[in-house]
Formats: structure tokens, sequence, C-alpha cells
């Protein structure tokens, strides 16, 4: 089955969250995707300044239109951000200063430069005043996910009401200490009215037997492995960006902020992925496919948005 990837914010070198990223790099990146089994993906642009985000929305945009062969590899586009939660630890890697409460005009600039390709928002339900942001892209056929967010079990249960469909990257974008019984991760692990609940399953952002406890109460038919991979998948050690951060990978292969404090996105390509869910989590290969192809597959497809 064709893996597809819903978080992947670069490629082999290749940062989607640059001002100056070009045809020729676009398709190197999809090229280098698909030669290493990657299959397709939603190319993701996370929070930067409002009018950056929707130029580099306009620029895959504008590249999927000019390229078969990205066409071929890009399913569409994934919005992490601007509204997620500014706090620290729940805002992640992306810059706080550039985050917003949920608007509906900002996220129609965000959909409208995609021209139709936007198929996936994160979003903090609790930064989302009357939840009139989610309703707006939920009705557009825009697959909403709660993210980088400490929402309650009650806001969650509302912004499910009105269109939450999914999580994002379960396990990461919060604090690394919480408090052990009230947490975003128990919270989002004790509902069951999201239809689907992503994991970063390189075995670094999460610890795989960690990731089986997850996988075995979500249930293989609602979980999404995803790669959150950046620039420096696939790369080795060295010196890489996200939408102008430095990311710095050692040895282990793991992503971090210059001054060590987070994980940057991953280092894992989709290949890697597959491996450490099957050697390490301990799934099937029929359930490998599950979760890495035929469920995104699934989430995409039954998104009105999809043409």
């Amino acid at each position: 089955m064709t893996p597809l990837d819903l978080q992947l914010n670069g490629y082999r070198g290749v940062d989607f969250n640059t001002d100056d990223l070009s045809l020729p790099a676009m398709q190197k990146a999809c090229a280098a995707l698909k030669a290493d089994g990657g299959g397709r993906m939603l190319a993701t642009v996370i929070t930067d300044q409002l009018d950056r985000m929707v130029a580099r929305i306009e620029r895959l945009a504008e590249f999927h239109a000019a390229d078969a062969h990205i066409r071929d590899a890009m399913a569409g586009i994934h919005v992490e951000g601007p509204f997620i939660s500014p706090l620290p630890g729940y805002v992640g890697a992306h810059p706080a200063k550039h985050v917003l409460p949920a608007e509906v005009s900002a996220a129609q600039r965000l959909v409208d430069a995609g021209r139709g390709l936007v198929r996936m928002v994160t979003l903090a339900p609790e930064h989302d005043r009357g939840l009139a942001t989610t309703r707006w892209l939920a009705g557009r056929g825009v697959i909403v996910s709660a993210g980088h967010c400490d929402a309650s079990v009650a806001q969650i249960r509302s912004a499910v009401d009105a269109g939450l469909s999914a999580f994002t990257h379960l396990g990461n974008g919060c604090p690394l200490l919480l408090h052990r019984h009230d947490n975003i991760i128990q919270r989002v692990l004790s509902l069951n009215g999201l239809r689907w609940v992503m994991v970063v399953a390189d075995g670094v952002h999460v610890p795989p037997l960690v990731l089986r406890d997850y996988i075995m109460r979500i249930g293989i038919g609602r979980t999404i492995a995803v790669t959150d991979a950046t620039a420096a998948a696939g790369m080795g050690p060295g010196r890489y960006t996200l939408a102008g951060q430095e990311v710095i990978v050692g040895e282990d292969g793991a992503a971090w902020a210059a001054d060590r404090t987070h994980l940057v996105g991953s280092t894992a390509t989709m290949a890697f992925i597959r491996q450490v869910l099957r050697k390490d989590v301990g799934l099937s290969a029929e359930e490998v496919d599950q979760v890495t192809s035929l469920n995104p597959s699934r989430a995409i497809v039954d998104s009105p948005a999809f043409v």
C-alpha cells in the first residue's frame, strides 16, 4: 500500500517553510520522497507571520499546479498554526510571537491561498472563541485537528461537536513535565469522539513502549502515524532549518533546537517509521499498512475538500 504522510515540513535538504522555496527544490524533494518509498504527503506550513504563511501556501499551490510529479507526491497542504497555544511547552517549536487567536478572517486567508489544497488545519480549541473558526473550516471540508493545546475535556468535546475530527502528534506539542493525571494526553486518550489521532512514530518523539500503549488505547482503526519530518529527513547529522530556525541533528538522529530545549520535527523517512512500528512497537505488517496508508487516505478522502 502507498503511504500517506499527513505532516511533512520538508525533505532531504528542502524546507517547505522558506520564503525562497523554488520549483526545482520542490521537485527534488518530491522525487526523493518517491524514491525513498514515502508515497504521498501533505506539505506542512507551520506558524509564522501570517503574510509569510499565506505566501508559502500560495507558492506550494503554484508548484502543485505547475508540475505533475509534484501533484503525484503532494496530496495537499497541512497548516499547523498559527492558531495554537502560545504557552511554553505547548507552543513547541513554533515561534510564540507569531501565534494568533483563531479568527475566521485569518483562516480564510490561509485556506484561500491554497486554492483548494488545504486539507488540514491544526489549532488549539481553547483559543478558538465560540469555536467559530473550527465550524468555518469544518464546513468547508477541511480536517480540523487539535494540537499544541491544553484544552479541557469539555472544550475538546465542544470542539468535536463543532467539527473537530483529529488530534495532531499526541504526546508532543506539550511540556515535558505535566500533571501526572490531568493532562492533555490523558484527556485525548479518554475520549472516543475524535475520529483520528496522529502520532509521530519515529521512536524519538514518543518511546516505542509508550507509543504502543497509545495505539492500544486509541485503536488501530483511529491511529495515523506521521513523520513530522523536516529538511533534515534522511540527511544524517548536521545543521538544517525549519522556517528560519536552526535545527541541529546529532549522531542519534534526533532533531533539536539550537538550545536543545525541544525537538524540532524529525529526521525520519516513512520507511523508517514503518520499521519502528513493525520491529519496535510490534505491529503486524497489516497494522503498519493501516496506520501509515489506509487510515490517512481515509481521513483525506472522507473530507469533502478532497478532489
